[in-house]
């Protein structure tokens, strides 16, 4: 066996150990994996097959590195190179209009499963964003980052299909917002707003206003660039459901 080969089969065994980690569920969603030391005494490795391991499963959208804090697990499922790419040869619009349904989704299924640990990470990330107000908003790409309201929110639907399938949709959107083709078309003071009455609804376990002040919320939240000139803070399908008297305590 040659010194190439005897490497290939290093870097195999350090990819499939790290994948096993993964979708096992032994390093779940949002959470850190071992640092980088800590991998080569694991596995038995050098650093250049640990890092080509992880950028390998960060590419199918698995892992992902925040500089300065850590490699998080993102998926248990390669959803760059199966779901993103399928979703890719659909229109923007759709993929936004599918967003949509998945955060409502999250968000009704939250105010039914969420624990008391997840009720806490959302209310620190609420008041975390808070802080950071003078923060632009011009990008989705927070949406995915672990401890962000939004995954937070999916994480506490108890749904592990709903966070692989949002993981793929936002894959997309972020690459089209890198690209300019989509955008951020609400203001901070909304953005939190929104998000204060999502938490609220789940926090008092309430399912359809959580899965009505989401929906007011998505609504208002991305858009394509094409809309930009003709954006409003509310969108004719948040305004009608504003216009059709939602009653939270209605029956």
């Amino acid at each position: 066996m040659t010194a190439s080969t005897r490497g290939s089969q290093k870097a195999r065994d350090t990819l499939d150990f790290l994948r096993g980690k993964i979708t096992s569920g032994e390093w779940g969603v949002g959470e850190l994996i071992p640092k980088e030391p800590e991998l080569m005494e694991l596995i038995g490795v050098g650093k250049s097959t640990v890092r080509e391991a992880v950028r390998s499963l960060a590419a199918f959208g698995m892992l992902e590195t925040v500089p300065g804090v850590g490699t998080f697990v993102r998926s248990r499922t390669p959803v760059s190179t199966i779901l993103t790419e399928f979703l890719a040869d659909h229109d923007l619009e759709e993929v936004l209009v599918y967003r949509r349904s998945l955060e409502i989704e999250a968000a009704q299924h939250a105010a039914v499963n969420r624990s008391e640990a997840r009720l806490a990470q959302l209310r620190q990330a609420h008041r975390r964003a808070q802080a950071a107000a003078s923060e632009p908003v011009d990008t989705c790409d927070h949406s995915t980052i672990p401890g962000s309201f939004h995954l937070l929110v999916v994480e506490a639907s108890g749904s592990k299909l709903l966070q692989d399938l949002y993981h793929g949709v936002m894959t997309v959107l972020q690459r089209a917002s890198s690209e300019g083709r989509v955008i951020l078309g609400t203001t901070l003071e909304t953005m939190h707003r929104d998000h204060g009455a999502v938490l609220e609804a789940i926090e008092a376990r309430d399912v359809r206003n959580a899965a009505h002040s989401m929906a007011l919320h998505v609504d208002r939240d991305l858009g394509l660039r094409t809309d930009m000139l003709d954006f409003s803070p509310q969108t004719e399908r948040a305004t009608s459901l504003i216009d059709a008297g939602y009653d939270p305590n209605a029956a």
